[in-house]
């Protein structure tokens, strides 16, 4: 459906500006917005790429589908894969 909507111009030139970054056009950048507003029809996320969903400000999101990795457990798995690569670098055969 077709409507006329009378925007201030500094809100107007933001719209066009955000929608061009975000390389969509105004009519899905308002789309998107009054849907979240409203909370109503169909979900942001995209049915045909299950790995993403829109995040708040309508840009692709990755969705976490592994299990949650604390702090510390990351820094330990950094630590012994830098020391497995400390070693195979100490016993390879110089030239």
């Amino acid at each position: 459906m077709k409507t006329t909507i009378d925007l201030p111009d500094d809100l107007f030139i933001e719209a066009k500006a955000t929608a061009a970054r975000r390389r969509t056009t105004l009519k899905e950048l308002i789309t998107r917005s009054l849907r979240r507003e409203i909370g109503s029809g169909p979900s942001l996320e995209s049915p045909s790429d299950p790995h993403f969903r829109s995040g708040p400000l309508g840009l692709p999101v990755l969705k976490s589908t592994g299990p949650r990795m604390s702090a510390d457990e990351y820094s330990r798995l950094i630590a012994q894969r830098e020391a497995e690569e400390d070693e195979k670098h100490l016993q390879r055969p110089r030239p």
